[in-house]
């Protein structure tokens, strides 16, 4: 009994371990290649990705789409073989759920998914058929502070507004003018703990933390994509190719005059 209790452990053990090992993939390029892991908590994009790569769906595909600061684009179908001047990045789409996460933002060497505007695509479905990889710039401390309260203090203010309203105050005001300690402690706090709840729940609001803030001042990324599109991996090894890839001369649709071939290879 003892033996099949240990056996089962280490079966659970393993496939626990094995249930946590985030998969790796390899984006060859004719500029270098780039070793990429994908996260396990975006299971929809990772699956899906793995199984387009074991299909072939990129290779011989292009990094068609490439703006230096910002970001490389490639893997559309219609890009294999397409002539020089031609108009490309609308193969067939393959729409999945997006997994947006707060963790997971758009630093330098982030893998995500582009998709359609909000106005077409209310629930931000991703496009799985195509991908793409931040270069982005590096920011200041000053300029993210001032990100971080361009946002925040905006809508602080109106959650603060919309609880401690002007009736609210007046009612405040006559219950301190009176000495009512208790009833104004009662409302007081209401209005202070609604306050709180909204604040804490408000998912439009922008948090920094350190780790977040050095990668965009040391590394570089482009935060404005953040919450707007699912990043599902990020560059490992090989950060050095997207800097020779965004370096290439462009014509006006952003498409390198030197074709760089994508071939994705699932390495685990």
């Amino acid at each position: 009994m003892k033996k099949l209790v240990t056996a089962l452990f280490l079966i659970f053990s393993f496939s626990l371990f094995a249930q946590e090992k985030e998969r790796m993939v390899l984006i060859e390029t004719n500029l270098g290649n780039m070793k990429v892991k994908l996260y396990n908590d975006t299971p929809k994009h990772r699956d899906n990705f793995i199984r387009l790569a074991r299909e072939g769906h990129y290779d011989g595909t292009l990094f068609y789409r490439v703006i230096k600061d910002f970001v490389i684009q490639g893997g559309s179908s219609d890009s294999r073989g397409a002539i020089a001047g031609q108009s490309i990045g609308f193969g067939k789409p393959m729409t999945i759920d997006a997994e947006i996460k707060e963790e997971h933002y758009h630093k330098k060497g982030a893998l995500a998914a582009p998709r359609q505007p909000n106005r077409e695509n209310f629930y931000k479905e991703s496009d799985i058929s195509q991908f793409y990889i931040v270069q982005g710039r590096k920011y200041t401390e000053k300029e993210l502070e001032m990100i971080e309260k361009s946002v925040n203090i905006p809508i602080k203010n109106a959650i603060r507004r919309k609880y401690y309203t002007p009736e609210k105050k007046v009612i405040l005001d006559s219950l301190r003018a009176l000495k009512k300690v208790d009833e104004f402690r009662r409302i007081a706090g209401k209005i202070k703990e609604n306050i709180e709840f909204d604040w804490n729940t408000n998912t439009d609001k922008i948090y920094m933390p350190e780790d977040k803030k050095e990668a965009y001042m040391n590394s570089g990324g482009m935060h404005h994509l953040d919450k707007e599109y699912t990043v599902f991996g990020e560059v490992v090894e090989g950060l050095e190719v997207i800097d020779k890839i965004a370096a290439l001369p462009t014509d006006e649709n952003n498409r390198p005059f030197k074709d760089v071939k994508i071939k994705v290879k699932v390495l685990n």
